[in-house]
């Protein structure tokens, strides 16, 4: 979404289904979508802040979303 994204997102609630894939914030959501991609090999977040840092590797741990789980998440970004 060429970076308006989190804008987009901003103020907004998680959905409750999100804590089925153990998020607790829209950056560990949306980790969790690109690092399933299967021709995603690395991603590169870019932040200098060490509390986004923080809550970037939390998309390292908990479950991850199954084909059903991305296709939500991506109907579910489509409606911002």
């Amino acid at each position: 979404m060429n970076g308006s994204y989190f804008g987009r997102v901003s103020g907004r609630t998680l959905p409750e289904w999100a804590s089925e894939l153990d998020c607790a914030s829209w950056p560990q959501f949306s980790l969790k979508y690109i690092l399933t991609h299967p021709a995603v090999t690395c991603a590169l977040t870019e932040t200098t802040n060490p509390e986004h840092m923080a809550e970037n590797i939390g998309a390292a741990f908990g479950r991850l979303p199954d084909e059903a789980t991305k296709r939500r998440m991506r109907e579910l970004a489509q409606d911002f």
